[in-house]
């Protein structure tokens, strides 16, 4: 298992679910969901196979041994299984602040939406608050999955801000909702 210099802890559980650092051997599950789920992705075309080896090897692979990392990434397991993978993303380690990356298997989002990324966020929290002793995580994203914010609602996070027609889709502008939690202990 690969792990990150910046953690002391490298593994967060709850249950039979957890997060590990980012395992290579499920970067092709990853990129078949992001190419499935692009609509709501900060991604402009879909990704194949020779792109994901290329990012592992550039671009993760060296956010391990980085004292300050830009994006921390993790597979989340049920039952050690990749079911979903996400992480903390443009990290601003002077202000500790970071946004909440998450995409699930597309396969089981109609059964699992709610509670893949409750658990997960659970997770998250705790390695943000606990290990990192940040002082606020964000969600950005596009106003295109509602019930993405009453997952967010009920894990403590508040609408911080709305950004209008800021993303143009197809010729189409979207709004981006941005949902925050701060670290007040």
């Amino acid at each position: 298992m690969s792990r990150y210099k910046v953690l002391s802890k490298q593994i967060f559980k709850s249950d039979v679910y957890s997060i590990v650092p980012i395992r290579s051997e499920d970067r092709f599950e990853i990129m078949k969901w992001r190419n499935e789920q692009i609509y709501h992705l900060r991604q402009n075309k879909p990704l194949s196979q020779v792109d994901q080896d290329v990012y592992f090897e550039n671009v993760v692979s060296k956010l391990f041994d980085q004292e300050q990392p830009t994006q921390l990434l993790f597979s989340f397991l049920e039952n050690e299984v990749c079911v979903g993978y996400g992480g903390l993303v443009h990290i601003n380690w002077a202000n500790k602040n970071a946004e909440i990356s998450f995409i699930m298997d597309t396969n089981l989002e109609k059964d699992n939406f709610q509670k893949y990324w409750s658990l997960f966020l659970g997770l998250i929290i705790k390695l943000s608050f606990e290990e990192l002793h940040f002082h606020k995580i964000f969600s950005f994203s596009f106003d295109l999955r509602p019930m993405l914010y009453n997952v967010l609602k009920n894990s403590g996070f508040v609408k911080e801000a709305v950004l209008k027609e800021h993303y143009c889709f197809g010729g189409d502008f979207t709004n981006v909702v941005i949902y925050s939690l701060f670290n007040r202990k």
